[in-house]
């Protein structure tokens, strides 16, 4: 049977590109998103390439919601070999100091949280059935530190602890686990944040060394390649896709 990845945020931005660019690659994807025809519109876009797909509705923030996508994967397809563990927000934009406990609560919960508990559930079925590959997503706010996103930033940061800890933990029983650290990029929840923000834009753009922000696109031939690539002593790396936005800090 064919290989089978869990893309959780994957109705839109970041992993809906992963879902149709691994499915280039003959991977069978559960698309794992809170919005419901979000994520349908992914699997049926997922279909045309001619790989199976089921959409799984889900709160990332609530573990036994993450246990309900393992689970369903599971019963659907019997295997897990990829996941892209990418569901995140990026909350108000507001000073950290002006942010409600409650939108903090919010981002550790849906970033964090969400992130730890789809790792603990996918990483005891793969090792049970002889490892996987894991791909999370953190952020350039992941590896410097960037006003108006502070507890974005921490949970990101955060992101990049798990998954070194992870291959230090379970590499021997063949987990690979992996980072990327995005920069500024054109997905939905970016372009709304820069709506809300609109000064906020115009500064990330101008400070790319590229002069331009990323595409959906470019991200997930990296998360493609992390995941599906024959470079299997790639692990506990963090790798920086932002068009060189974090090396001039």
């Amino acid at each position: 049977m064919s290989n089978v990845a869990i893309i959780t945020g994957g109705g839109s931005g970041l992993g809906q590109a992963a879902a149709l660019r691994m499915a280039q690659e003959g991977v069978h994807i559960a698309v794992v998103d809170v919005k419901e025809a979000s994520a349908l519109e992914t699997v049926e876009l997922v279909k045309e390439k001619g790989v199976e797909a089921i959409a799984v509705t889900a709160d990332v923030s609530k573990k036994e919601e993450v246990k309900k996508y393992v689970d369903q994967t599971m019963e659907h397809f019997g295997r897990i070999d990829y996941f892209f563990n990418n569901a995140g927000i990026s909350g108000s934009g507001g000073y950290f100091l002006e942010t409600e406990p409650e939108e903090i609560e919010q981002i550790v919960g849906i970033n964090l949280l969400g992130a730890m508990y789809g790792v603990r559930y996918v990483a005891e079925v793969m090792i049970n059935n002889g490892g996987g590959a894991i791909v999370n997503t953190s952020s350039s706010a992941g590896v410097i530190g960037q006003d108006s996103v502070v507890t974005y930033s921490a949970t990101k940061h955060g992101i990049v602890g798990l998954t070194k800890s992870m291959v230090a933990e379970y590499a021997k029983d063949g987990l690979r686990v992996n980072a990327i650290a995005p920069g500024p990029t054109e997905t939905p929840m970016v372009k709304e944040f820069y709506e809300a923000n609109p000064e906020m834009k115009e500064n990330a753009a101008g400070g790319i060394p590229q002069k331009r922000l990323g595409t959906p696109e470019e991200v997930a031939e990296l998360v493609t390649f992390l995941l599906t690539s024959p470079a299997q002593y790639i692990n506990g790396e963090v790798i920086r896709i932002d068009g060189g936005f974090t090396n001039t800090k």
